[in-house]
């Protein structure tokens, strides 16, 4: 990651360089009052390095310690008092390396308002950009927490909503296990048999967040025959997708549950043979796929769209692509379509 314009280490430079150009500039200035060096120099190290220490801590001190709603009363007041304990050591420093009744002392008592004035404006500024620069890191580090405390609800939203769709799925094929063992004891072996190799499959991939269209189709194949053991010459599919496609990601087992959708209410209200279409093509960076199957606009059983099915795989990809137009479904005449928009990042 980039670093930022504004930073610590940037601010902490500054602060030296600042320090240097101060202490360049009070001895030029000094300078002009013809004193000889060793006042001019002590003056400007001593009071330059004092004040520097004092910001320096007051900065540091801001990393622990950030004002609130006070923030802006803190920094007058601090500046004030840090001003004030300045001028005190300064005094102190010159009555050790200057005699009593030396000319520079009466001079730096004249210049107390002045050196005040510049004093506070630097102490105010250190510690307005010390509160920004805090403040920065602080709101970085909470929206750095936040990203990832809902990264992890995403994924463990993620994560339920697969485990329900196992489950879900289980139960209606152990159900047509179970009314197949009594009248076709050769289909119930079947039956079970592709299952077992759906379910082994399934929880090989159970980790992964995406796979190939292609690897997609074949797990939704081995479902297909379960479901085709079950409904015999019933149930007829029409899979179509080209090889340009077989490459393109897409969450895992997302197109189960819109299939066992299609069957449900394709099947459930009549006896004829019923055509389940899945088609598959990238379209503008895109993988458009369409599930169409007919049902009977007055049965009262048309899907809606409501169930369980739909409305994870909405939730699944909204979670993913933070995008809620990514599922469509459509009537027409006696065809229901749904149709899946999986971005390809």
């Amino acid at each position: 990651m980039a670093e930022s314009v504004f930073s610590e280490k940037k601010f902490f430079i500054y602060f030296q360089v600042w320090w240097v150009i101060a202490a360049v500039f009070q001895y030029f200035i000094i300078r002009q009052k013809a004193f000889d060096n060793f006042h001019i120099l002590t003056d400007a190290i001593s009071s330059n390095l004092i004040l520097g220490m004092i910001c320096y801590f007051l900065a540091n001190n801001m990393r622990y310690y950030l004002p609130r709603e006070e923030k802006y009363w803190y920094i007058i007041i601090s500046s004030i008092i840090v001003c004030f304990i300045w001028l005190i050591l300064i005094q102190l420093v010159f009555n050790i390396f200057f005699p009593d009744g030396d000319a520079y002392l009466q001079f730096y008592k004249s210049t107390y308002a002045i050196r005040f004035g510049a004093g506070f404006l630097l102490v105010s500024s250190i510690n307005m950009f010390s509160l920004l620069l805090y403040n920065q890191q602080a709101q970085k580090e909470i929206t750095a927490r936040q990203s990832e405390t809902e990264k992890l609800n995403r994924e463990a939203e993620l994560t339920k909503l697969r485990q329900q769709l196992q489950p879900h799925f289980l139960f209606n094929s152990l159900n047509s296990i179970s009314s197949l063992t009594a009248s076709s004891p050769e289909k119930a072996r079947q039956m079970i048999q592709q299952l077992s190799e759906f379910l082994r499959g399934m929880l090989k991939k159970d980790d992964e967040k995406f796979i190939s269209l292609k690897t997609e189709m074949q797990y939704l194949n081995l479902y297909l025959e379960i479901e085709k053991v079950r409904f015999g010459h019933r149930l007829q599919t029409e899979i179509l997708y080209s090889q340009q496609e077989e490459n393109a990601l897409l969450p895992p087992m997302i197109l189960q549950p819109i299939v066992e959708n299609a069957i449900k209410y394709g099947l459930y209200d009549t006896l004829d043979e019923v055509l389940i279409s899945i088609k598959g093509r990238l379209d503008d960076h895109q993988l458009i796929i369409t599930v169409t199957n007919p049902y009977d606009p007055e049965s009262g059983r048309g899907p809606r769209g409501t169930g369980f099915g739909l409305s994870s795989i909405r939730r699944r990809l909204f979670l993913l692509y933070s995008r809620k137009d990514l599922v469509q479904v459509s009537e027409l005449e006696n065809l229901f379509t749904t149709e899946l928009r999986i971005p390809q990042l």
